[in-house]
Parts: structure tokens; sequence; C-alpha cells
């Protein structure tokens, strides 16, 4: 009932971990695999090794999670290493992040030369951080005219399916993804934190967090999410993944309906364990069960519909 295919191979169902969750190691990603998931897409590679931002660099809000990471990571090339020669049956995607097109597809390149030992099925392109100086929002990345120069560049150096991750925090995300779509993208991944946001400890009258500001996850940015799959589904041809705020079954089966084909989940690991991955397929089941349906086309794009 919930399978699908994610470019040539087939997967048990539409849920991804997003990127930046339990995804450092091929382990941590064997792992979410073993919990339920269709996929997994690894922790943003940069080409040095990052430290990330000086903590505290999560805290909880009211509704949401605040989160300042500062891409933390090995380094594309321990990265390949250490993610290489997956051959389980869930999709795995290489995600990249770079400070612009030219630093982009010199990742590409990494991931081109290493592709058939590698055994991933799809490589992403990361341009959505909130919060990273140097890197996505805070590098201007994310407008149309550097979505069609970052997409160039990879597309340039790497032959696998390209995403584009797009944030958002930024208006117009369907003229971005027009951009994308017309530079030879092949799927927009809709969705990262929202912000920067900031909590201030009253008692230390300090921010909470090291970097001082971070982006919001959580229940919190599924409504902007929800909007953003629905307008971008109108714009472009290229399929959709979702992500932000995806907690429960009906959040997923929500995001299909704006247009998603899947969906990636990061935050809900937090709220409802690792197990998360496959509580939500079994939800989406039953729901889907119970009101008649009995595969994935049958949702897709349904709010579309004219009643």
């Amino acid at each position: 009932m919930l399978e699908t295919k994610f470019f040539n191979k087939k997967i048990k169902n539409p849920i991804f971990l997003a990127s930046g969750v339990l995804g450092m190691t091929k382990g941590s990603l064997e792992t979410a695999c073993d919990n339920g998931c269709g996929g997994v897409i690894a922790k943003s590679l940069t080409m040095e090794p990052r430290k990330g931002h000086e903590g505290p660099n999560i805290v909880e809000v009211e509704c949401g999670i605040l989160n300042a990471m500062g891409y933390p990571n090995p380094g594309i090339d321990y990265g390949l290493k250490e993610f290489g020669g997956w051959d389980r049956e869930e999709a795995l995607v290489i995600s990249i992040v770079g400070k612009d097109a030219k630093e982009f597809g010199m990742l590409a390149e990494k991931v081109e030369t290493v592709k058939k030992e590698l055994g991933a099925s799809a490589i992403e392109a990361a341009i959505s951080c909130p919060h990273t100086p140097g890197y996505g929002t805070m590098a201007g990345q994310g407008t149309p005219e550097s979505v069609m120069e970052i997409v160039g560049a990879i597309r340039d150096k790497c032959k696998l399916p390209l995403i584009v991750k797009l944030s958002p925090s930024i208006p117009g995300e369907g003229k971005a993804a027009e951009a994308a779509q017309k530079a030879g993208a092949d799927v927009i991944n809709m969705g990262n934190s929202l912000g920067p946001g900031m909590k201030i400890d009253i008692n230390r009258k300090k921010p909470v967090l090291g970097f001082g500001v971070g982006g919001l996850t959580g229940p919190a940015v599924k409504p902007i999410i929800v909007r953003c799959v629905y307008d971008i589904y109108k714009t472009v041809k290229i399929p959709i993944i979702a992500t932000g705020g995806i907690t429960t079954g009906e959040d997923a089966v929500e995001m299909i309906m704006a247009g998603a084909s899947w969906i990636s989940v990061g935050s809900a690991v937090y709220y409802r364990s690792p197990k998360v991955f496959g509580e939500i397929a079994k939800e989406m089941k039953s729901w889907m069960e119970l009101n008649g349906y009995k595969k994935l086309a049958e949702l897709k794009g349904a709010a579309h519909e004219k009643i």
C-alpha cells in the first residue's frame, strides 16, 4: 500500500530520514532504516571538516525546537568513505553544502567520482540553512539566480539524480523551484528549519543557543511547509519531498495531498523516538484503509482536485 519508487529504486514507503538527524555515521543511517523508513538523507558534507557552532545547539521552545548546529561534519572525503558501500533496500541520498556554486561543483565532482562504490540513489544540494554564516540563506542562496547557478555547477560535474533543498524562509519559493527545474534538478525538497529565531534565558539575560539564533523545526512549521508544497506542486513538473513538522501519519498524508511524492522526518525523532518512522508508516496505512485508499497515487495532489 505504501510502496513507491524513488528514481530507479523501489522502496517500502515514502518516509525518509531528514538530513542532519541520526545521519552522522553509516550505522546511524542503518538504525533509521531498521526503524522503518524507506530512505535516508545523510548529514550534509562540506569541503573541509567542520566543528559546527558552539553549544548549546538545541533548545525546546513552546511550539517546536530551535537548533543551531552549524553543519558539523567530517568533510566530503571522509564522509563519502563513511557512507560508501550502501547496499540496503532503502534509498540513500548524499547531501552536500557549499559556500558558492563553484564549491558545490567541486563537491558534486567528488560524489561523481565514487558513485558506483557509494551506492547512493541521488545527491542533494542543501541551500536552505538559516543559521550558518557563509552557507544557505545567510550566503544569499535560495534566490532563483543563485539556484540556477548552483544547479548548473552540480549538473556539470555529477550525473546522479539531483535534489534541491529550498528554504521556507525566503519568499518566492515557487520561482526558486522553477529555476531549479529549468537548470536540471530532478526533485525539490521543500523545507528546512524556519527563521532564524531566538530564545532568551531571562535569568541569565542571554540567548540560550551558543550561536544566539537558530532554525525553528517541529509542529509549528508544518502549516508553512504544507502551503509551500501546495504552491510548488502547481508550479513545477518535477516531484517534491516535503520536510518540516511531520510528526504523525496524518501529517504525512496531508503533505502528500498537498503534492509531495515523499516526506522526510527529523524533529519527530525527538518527540516520538527513533521508532517514529515505522509508527508514521503504520498510521498512514491505517488512515488509508479507514478512508478507502489503496495506494499513494490516489492521495498525491488530492487537495488540488476541483470539488
